[in-house]
Order: C-alpha cells, then structure tokens, then sequence
C-alpha cells in the first residue's frame, strides 16, 4: 500500500509539473496565420505545433501548399521558409519552425529551433 501512494504521490507532481508544457492547441490555418505575438496569446503557434504535426503531413508538400496552409512566413530564402512560434509555456524559449525544400519546391525536411 505504501508503494502505492508513493507512486500516486509520485504522478501527481509530475502532473502538475508538466501542467502547461504540453499542450493540445488543435491547429487552424486561419488562427495560425493571423496571429500576432500579444501577452494574451504568446505562445499559440508553439501550442499549435504538436497538431500541426500530426494532421498535416508537411514532408512532401509543395511550397505552395504550404504558403496557403501557413500563410506568408517571417522569412524566407531560396529553399526555406521559417516562421516564429512565440514563446513557451514557461515563457523562458522561444522557437521557429523552419521548412526546406528541393530544387522542384517540395518539402524535404522541417524541423523546430529553440533559443
């Protein structure tokens, strides 16, 4: 029984530790490409990126299915786009996701920057 409520003990912290650090922000085009930074809404993008990972398969699109999902980037170059994500739950990281493409404009890679 001790080991029980050890474990129980145990979770719980870790639970509200972690409250806040992952989060299920369901992403929306239109929300992504209309937000700005404010004291409000810091960190939607980065909330964001976990759904946008799972219901959109960036590898493999065209940069122009990507310019209509994500709108306009914060900067680009010849083969790639990044866009900030704000900052984190903690309010310590900020990050940009940074989109490669080929020569032909199809995604190769993406991946998250934090600093």
């Amino acid at each position: 029984m001790k080991y029980f409520v050890f474990v129980l003990g145990v979770l719980l912290v870790l639970g509200f530790a972690l409250k806040g650090t992952f989060t299920h922000e369901k992403f929306d085009s239109k929300t992504w490409k209309s937000w700005v930074e404010s004291e409000e809404a810091p960190s939607l993008r980065w909330d964001m990126m976990n759904s946008l990972r799972k219901s959109h398969q960036l590898k493999g699109k065209t940069k122009q299915q990507v310019l209509q999902l994500l709108g306009e980037p914060n900067s680009q170059s010849k083969n790639q786009l990044s866009y900030y994500l704000g900052y984190s739950k903690s309010g310590v990281n900020t990050a940009t996701l940074f989109i490669d493409f080929n020569d032909e404009n199809v995604v190769v890679r993406f991946f998250v920057n934090q600093g």
